[in-house]
């Protein structure tokens, strides 16, 4: 019982319900299938679009942190030099303080003393010197030369000029690298004369604009750097007092490209500078790349003078920071791209195969189809004809062995007798198996027209035909159904007179019942006979199977075959509901809505 109901439920979930399949609206979708849409062209164009927006935001990233490196490179370029510079200003007011403490005066011991303790060469590389000027009114100045002289006989002034005061180097280090400069008038030049005049008048530290010092061999741009002091090492507050108590200034000369080789050699940089002031030029690097990629001019206040800093990119830069980043991130994505264009080409090459396959493999089935069903026809033809004609020789035989039984029945012994009553059923069977295979090979030959029937009724009007026992019942609901009569007359047939022929005893009961169920007349037909083991209702529905010699239940072995291919015809299924023990049933399952007969 429960196999039956898990059959009905397989077939409903597979057969009953599934929905028509509409090849030409299928195929023309798998036709579609094989060429290339707007949808594929929109999927490569956004990826293509994706890949470009990746690659340009790569490209600005990398060239944002480029700049931002770059500024870097010319920050530190400046301060740096900054850096540097604070650094031989503490050197000058050291000296200063040396001079201080003395009450404004320093002997050359003291002061190449104090110069040799600062290491220059090692600690203030760029630096060309560190000296004392010394400051005199014309008045003063026979008494500072006498001072001088004291300790460095011979000491001049020099060059002359018109100014109504006197800057004198007296002392630098290392003298023998600045001897051209020892006795140097700062007054005798503009550049030198207005800064070391600022540098009193403010008490800080002042630089010269662009000069050519004369201990420059190759006359190259330097500047002085000043420091002023003052006499008995006082800090005048007021410009007056400055003016008042200047006693001199410590300063160094510097070679502008020795300072940039001290403090930023090119090879330690990515970046070219070139510094001027107020339009002179003070330093520039070679410029290795003759387009910079970054370029930038910054204008930096330095001890009174403002020094102009044009900074660009260079080869080594250029290298540094070049990134392939971009460029991968581009030729990734075209590669995706264009893998993706040929999956699209390949995956609608193989559609338009696989219709092509499966357009060959439907004629092919279409051909194989039709020799099928001529086949099909030629043997049903052929099993009507043969049991058309072979009926006719049989009635003659049965008619014969009737006349044998009447004429000779007196005479011939008992054992012939019972031959002739063999004869006479082989020849019952041999009819009842050509009625059926004619019956069989007409099954889907025929349209039936669906008629309102009573089941009761049908039921009984089938029992009665049959001629069942006596002993035997047939109950049915008394239940209206429109359906084709002929096949269900016949399949009805069948069933009642197999529980009836199969039966293992002298009196029976047959219980018909009925319901209705996703889409399906549902008829069942139990007896209570012997039962039919799960292991041969297979068996059952095959032709020529009979579950008992045929010598013991009269039959063709077609009955169940018959009645199975009549309900397929119908659109339905029959199933077999019985574990072996007790009683058989017969589930019928019969569209209600039959529109193929």
């Amino acid at each position: 019982m429960n196999k039956a109901w898990q059959n009905l439920e397989h077939a409903d979930s597979n057969t009953v319900f599934q929905e028509p399949f509409d090849a030409v609206e299928q195929r023309e979708k798998l036709v579609q299938g094989g060429h290339l849409h707007w949808v594929h062209y929109l999927v490569v164009g956004l990826s293509l679009l994706l890949t470009l927006g990746a690659w340009h935001y790569s490209k600005q990233q990398v060239l944002q942190k480029v700049q931002q490196q770059f500024d870097r490179e010319a920050e530190q370029t400046i301060e740096l030099i900054k850096e540097r510079m604070a650094l031989y200003e503490n050197a000058l007011w050291g000296g200063v303080s040396l001079i201080d403490s003395n009450q404004g005066e320093v002997s050359y011991q003291q002061w190449s003393a104090y110069a040799k303790s600062l290491h220059i060469e090692k600690t203030y590389p760029g630096i060309n010197g560190i000296g004392v000027i010394s400051y005199a009114t014309p008045r003063q100045l026979p008494a500072l030369l006498q001072t001088i002289r004291q300790s460095r006989p011979g000491y001049q002034i020099f060059p002359e000029h018109n100014k109504n005061e006197f800057w004198p180097i007296v002392y630098i280090e290392p003298e023998q690298l600045n001897h051209k400069a020892v006795g140097l008038d700062m007054a005798f030049e503009r550049n030198r004369y207005a800064a070391v005049i600022k540098a009193r008048d403010t008490g800080t530290a002042q630089l010269t604009g662009p000069i050519t010092l004369v201990q420059d061999a190759k006359q190259t741009p330097g500047f002085l750097f000043y420091t002023p002091f003052y006499q008995q090492g006082k800090k005048p507050e007021t410009v007056e007092a400055r003016r008042q108590y200047i006693k001199g200034a410590t300063y160094a000369p510097f070679i502008m490209r020795k300072l940039m080789q001290g403090t930023l050699a090119a090879h330690k940089r990515h970046v070219a500078v070139h510094i001027s002031d107020n339009s002179h030029e003070l330093y520039h690097d070679k410029q290795t790349d003759p387009k910079p990629m970054f370029k930038k001019q910054v204008t930096v206040p330095m001890y009174g003078r403002q020094w102009r800093f044009d900074i660009r990119s260079n080869l080594s830069f250029r290298q540094a920071v070049d990134s392939q980043q971009p460029n991968f991130i581009l030729a990734g994505g075209l590669i995706i791209d264009g893998l993706l264009l040929g999956l699209f080409i390949l995956l609608s090459r193989a559609n338009r195969t696989a219709l092509s396959y499966a357009d060959k493999m439907t004629s092919d089935l279409e051909i194989k189809t039709r020799n099928l069903e001529k086949s099909n026809r030629d043997l049903e033809e052929f099993s009507y004809v043969a049991s058309h004609d072979l009926k006719s020789p049989l009635n003659a035989i049965k008619q014969l062995v009737g006349w044998l039984e009447e004429d000779c029945s007196e005479f011939i012994p008992d054992s012939s007798r019972g031959h002739l009553k063999l004869l006479k059923q082989r020849s019952e069977r041999m009819m009842t198996l050509l009625n059926d295979l004619l019956a069989y090979a007409r099954i889907g030959s025929l349209v039936y027209e669906r008629e309102e029937i009573n089941l009761r009724e049908l039921s009984a009007d089938i029992f009665t035909f049959l001629d069942a026992p006596g002993e035997f019942s047939c109950t049915a609901p008394d239940v209206k159904l429109k359906i084709a009569r002929t096949p269900f007359d016949f399949v009805m047939r069948n069933l009642i007179s197999n529980a009836i022929k199969h039966h293992d005893k002298g009196r029976g009961k047959i219980t018909i019942t009925y319901r209705q169920k996703m889409g399906f007349h549902q008829i069942r037909v139990q007896d209570d006979g012997p039962g039919i083991p799960p292991a041969l209702h297979k068996k059952a529905m095959e032709m020529f199977q009979t579950l008992k010699p045929r010598d013991q239940v009269e039959g063709s072995g077609m009955g169940l075959a018959m009645v199975n291919k009549f309900a397929e015809h119908q659109g339905g299924s029959i199933i077999i509901d019985s574990d072996g023990g007790r009683g058989t049933g017969i589930i019928l399952l019969w569209p209600i809505e039959n529109t193929t007969t």
